[in-house]
């Protein structure tokens, strides 16, 4: 059993680093759509990190269930300052992989009996294919309609809205 179980703990590690090379990547593009003054798309981005924070806290709350220690480590190094065109064809091509690599992953949990680890892969792949329906969306108007769409999202809002507080807000009573 313990075997299965580190089988186990070794994919969620790994799908757990590819989460934290994501919360950094997006979150980077997001600050730099931002500055190209892209706010909608920069907004976005910054949505889809949070997700994939969430996804992260998952398998990292899975792994110390299983008994393991959740990665610190992202699976890579962010790609820094590329430009808009660049943006929403990497990124879909980053979920499709991340899609590819997590159902091999749910595999894993299954064939090492854990339904619980299928069932938290099967709802995050489910979430990335929402992300990259959304970035290949946008990599397919910025491919067809160019300068066009991009002057359509030019000087848009970044605001996304997010009303979340941190420690020392809530300690503040804000």
């Amino acid at each position: 059993m313990a075997k299965n179980k580190q089988a186990v703990i070794d994919v969620l590690n790994q799908a757990r680093s590819m989460e934290l090379l994501a919360i950094g990547q997006y979150m980077n593009q997001h600050y730099g759509l931002d500055d190209m003054d892209y706010g909608e798309l920069a907004a976005q981005l910054k949505l889809i990190a949070v997700d994939e924070m969430r996804h992260a806290e998952m398998f990292a709350e899975r792994i110390k269930e299983l008994g393991g220690e959740p990665t610190t480590e992202p699976a890579g190094k962010v790609e820094t300052g590329q430009e808009v065109e660049i943006v929403f064809p990497f990124d879909a091509g980053e979920e499709d992989g991340a899609i590819t690599a997590y159902n091999g992953f749910l595999l894993t949990c299954r064939e090492n009996g854990d339904s619980v680890s299928v069932q938290l892969f099967d709802t995050i792949i489910d979430e990335e294919q929402t992300h990259f329906n959304y970035f290949d969306n946008v990599a397919q108007h910025i491919k067809k309609l160019g300068p066009a769409y991009l002057a359509q999202k030019a000087g848009t809002s970044s605001a996304t809205g997010l009303t979340t507080q941190g420690f020392v807000a809530r300690q503040a009573g804000a």
